[in-house]
């Protein structure tokens, strides 16, 4: 039932919501220069996938957690896109094909080991990573990693139909900061 709601939606998302994306691929052309960002992702069984987002750091930044990059990696447009949740969008796509859940645990990079070690304690990855999720509603991040695999394990075991809707509702609503960027 998820997946047929996951589908639903992020092809609706994806259909309403592409005007709103041109133009922020347009003014992140002028931003970066390159205003999609793609990056390997662990998914469903540790099989990696890439995760389409819309550019908030300058190109030349190195590829690691978000709370391990510094404020001034972030563009001015950036943090808009970060703050507003807008950097997101693209990920509708990896939704759309099955990579991705609109809800299930934030995927993370193959280099965040203690993380991985924490999330395969737990059976976190017998699930689609999602776009949003218990943890993203109550600003936990890949900061925390045992606090994030428990909440996401949490997640997952209570996950019902309404629930999906409240954390969906929740995100769209402004609940969560998502990652944080380190100093």
């Amino acid at each position: 039932m998820i997946r047929i709601l996951d589908f639903i939606f992020s092809f609706i998302g994806v259909v309403l919501l592409l005007p709103v994306g041109i133009v922020l691929y347009i003014i992140g052309l002028f931003d970066t220069g390159s205003p999609i960002f793609v990056q390997e992702r662990v998914g469903r069984h540790k099989k990696p996938f890439n995760l389409y987002k819309f550019r908030t750091m300058h190109v030349d930044t190195k590829s690691v957690a978000s709370h391990l990059s510094t404020q001034a990696s972030v563009t001015k447009f950036g943090g808009f896109l970060r703050k507003s949740k807008l950097d997101e969008l693209p990920q509708l796509v990896n939704v759309l094909i099955g990579d991705m859940s609109l809800v299930g645990p934030r995927p993370n990079l193959f280099n965040q080991i203690e993380l991985i070690e924490e999330r395969d304690k737990r059976n976190v990855y017998e699930s689609l990573p999602g776009i949003t999720g218990l943890a993203q509603n109550n600003n936990i991040d890949m900061s925390t990693p045992e606090k994030l695999a428990i909440t996401d394990k949490k997640m997952i075991e209570e996950l019902t139909i309404f629930n999906y809707f409240k954390y969906i509702i929740g995100t769209v609503t402004g609940k969560g900061q998502g990652d944080r960027v380190g100093k």
